[in-house]
């Protein structure tokens, strides 16, 4: 079971490198996050409101794809309440046994993260309604006929929770959150704006046309402009010629260049994905479990990382049929568009 129990806005003990980088670079305060502005300022009203009213903020769901700013929010919301944060996932709660620690340690206010919770069971997600409607649990004791309930009070809490699916969550669960965020892509600005500051944070002297670049091969997610603003730091610093001197535009697509990362922001996966779309399945309609087959990805990965972006920017488009390339998709491998197919009668069809 993995278990965070997380003081301000430090770093957790015990996470990869890439979260750790993740979190040095994240904003400690709603203030300091750039883009998501309306979902910000609601949320600055609702801190604004629980300091006031010396309440409890209501329980919050973000959800949007991976790398918008669901668990900066989640980090960013303690530090405003002057409170603590503990941090689990949905697939780490297999048995309400494994929530119990959570709920019985969070302090007067303190916030609850639940990752990922579509994936959270439906045992699991029963046991904790009571405990977001009335802060308390019920423990059955026992078994058979000498089973007995005990009704335990928690303090009050806020439970955050972060989805990529939301569809996924059943309507009692959704219900139960008093607040439901979306959050959308950034703007090429927006992500200029957080490479440039992060760059001060790591000492690293970019010019703005290479924020710029750095933005516009970013998918327009902040997790991955932090990501290549680390390839190319690291590019900068690991040829001598290189080291002195500001990271300019020629340079950062030099390393994005080599990165595989083209002008349009897609990377070798996305390309293998319209490549196999087009080249193998004559750009369609056919379904995401047979792409995925065929590149050797979950469908679930493919639909979550890589589809959200081709979707946004009309590279593909979803029918009842499947996915289905389209003429944008086409011009960008060189392909030319395919010919309308016939039935025996001579009949034409997509």
């Amino acid at each position: 079971m993995a278990r965070e129990k997380i003081i301000g806005s430090g770093p957790p003990a015990g996470e990869d490198e890439r979260k750790k980088r993740d979190w040095a670079l994240r904003p400690r305060l709603l203030s300091e996050v750039i883009g998501q502005r309306r979902v910000a300022e609601r949320l600055q009203i609702a801190v604004n409101a629980a300091k006031k009213l010396k309440e409890p903020l209501g329980h919050i769901l973000f959800d949007g794809p991976p790398g918008l700013g669901k668990t900066t929010f989640a980090t960013v919301l303690p530090n405003e309440l002057g409170t603590s944060v503990q941090m689990t996932s949905g697939p780490a709660l297999s048995k309400p046994a494994d929530l119990l620690p959570f709920l019985t340690n969070l302090e007067e206010g303190g916030i609850l993260f639940i990752d990922e919770i579509h994936r959270m069971p439906r045992v699991v997600e029963e046991f904790i309604y009571p405990a977001m409607e009335d802060f308390r649990i019920d423990i059955i004791l026992g078994e058979g006929m000498s089973a007995r309930t005990i009704s335990m009070n928690l303090k009050r809490f806020t439970l955050i929770g972060a989805t990529t699916r939301s569809g996924m969550l059943t309507s009692p669960m959704r219900d139960r959150f008093k607040m439901h965020e979306h959050l959308d892509f950034y703007s090429v600005e927006e992500l200029a704006q957080i490479v440039t500051i992060n760059a001060k944070k790591l000492d690293l002297p970019l010019s703005p046309a290479a924020a710029q670049e750095l933005a516009r091969r970013s998918r327009g997610t902040p997790r991955i402009a932090n990501s290549r603003l680390y390839w190319v730091r690291s590019y900068h610093a690991g040829q001598p010629h290189l080291a002195d001197g500001p990271v300019t535009d020629d340079i950062a697509r030099a390393a994005l260049d080599m990165q595989e990362v083209d002008r349009e922001g897609l990377d070798k996966q996305d390309r293998k994905y319209l490549e196999i779309l087009i080249d193998v399945f004559g750009g369609g309609p056919t379904g995401g479990e047979a792409i995925g087959a065929t590149m050797n990805i979950a469908a679930d990965t493919l639909s979550d990382e890589v589809e959200p972006y081709l979707l946004r920017e009309q590279y593909i488009v979803r029918s009842p049929r499947g996915r289905i390339a389209t003429p944008k998709a086409f011009a960008l491998l060189g392909r030319g568009l395919p010919k309308p197919k016939a039935d025996p009668e001579g009949n034409l069809f997509e």
